[in-house]
């Protein structure tokens, strides 16, 4: 315990799911954490539960004001930033290349990598005078591999992976570590709200995830959000001071042995969706 102690975070999409994750860990070790969000209900809640080592800020990731604010928020709070987690997302625009819908491409890049880009820009601008900080971003396996994910998404995860890197070296002499993670399969309420459910709809999704991924990869389990903010733990804390501008893949192994994953991806999105109600009705009459 304690491996964030005195440390102040700023997560975002921290009211749920892998983000969710990263709050509770952060907080049981140690840190202060800003959990930046659009579900103000949710957050509030969360920062209620947690007590005073956290609060809530409102925070679109498309909207730089809204990330400027939820950073200066943590520096106002508590005094300075030593990680920005920037993990918000959601699966965005899918379907054929040929038929894809622009205005659609621009609002999924605005929150998968603007929104990185933006949380980057105003950590260092709090980092860099301190003389130091981590900044963490969630990018995915898709943006490794060519069969994880939709077009856009993958384009986007792969953007944030390379950006992470070149960051790296620029902010290097500050004292300021930029990496990455690429989660694999994360039984999270994403799949369900990519369906169209409700918030509370694709909570309710979660445990027919965990059943439908554990088959997808050599590691016969669903990733969980614990899993991911472990790995986000440790670049925030002081273990990996010598970590920069890397990509860890915490994947069960998927990007080894991708077969569950493609027989996963195979048909179009209207099939796929298909196949995903089919399971979680099927779960729902087992429950």
């Amino acid at each position: 315990m304690g491996r964030l102690e005195g440390k102040v975070a700023v997560v975002t999409g921290g009211a749920s799911g892998i983000g969710e994750g990263a709050v509770r860990l952060f907080a049981a070790e140690g840190a202060k954490v800003i959990i930046a969000d659009i579900q103000d209900a949710r957050g509030e809640k969360l920062a209620e539960e947690l007590g005073t080592v956290t609060a809530f800020a409102h925070c679109d990731v498309s909207q730089e004001a809204d990330i400027a604010a939820a950073i200066d928020q943590a520096v106002r709070k508590w005094g300075r930033l030593d990680c920005m987690y920037n993990n918000a997302g959601f699966g965005g625009v899918s379907g054929p290349i040929d038929e894809l819908d622009l205005a659609a491409y621009d609002a999924t890049m605005a929150v998968l990598l603007r929104g990185v880009f933006c949380g980057i820009k105003h950590a260092a601008r709090v980092m860099k005078p301190r003389g130091g900080g981590s900044i963490v971003s969630t990018a995915s396996v898709a943006g490794v591999g060519a069969i994880f994910g939709p077009h856009t998404y993958s384009a986007a995860k792969a953007a944030v992976i390379h950006v992470s890197r070149t960051v790296a070296v620029e902010l290097a002499e500050h004292n300021i570590r930029v990496n990455a993670i690429c989660p694999g399969g994360i039984a999270t309420p994403i799949f369900g709200k990519g369906m169209g459910l409700s918030a509370e709809q694709a909570d309710a999704t979660v445990e027919v995830m965990k059943g439908v991924l554990a088959q997808g990869q050599p590691i016969k389990r669903a990733g969980l959000p614990r899993d991911i903010a472990e790995a986000a733990l440790w670049l925030a804390s002081d273990a990996s001071s010598f970590v920069t501008g890397q990509a860890i893949v915490v994947d069960g192994g998927i990007t080894l042995a991708p077969g569950g994953m493609w027989a996963n991806r195979q048909g179009t999105p209207e099939e796929r969706r298909a196949r995903m109600a089919a399971a979680f009705a099927g779960a729902a009459q087992q429950g």
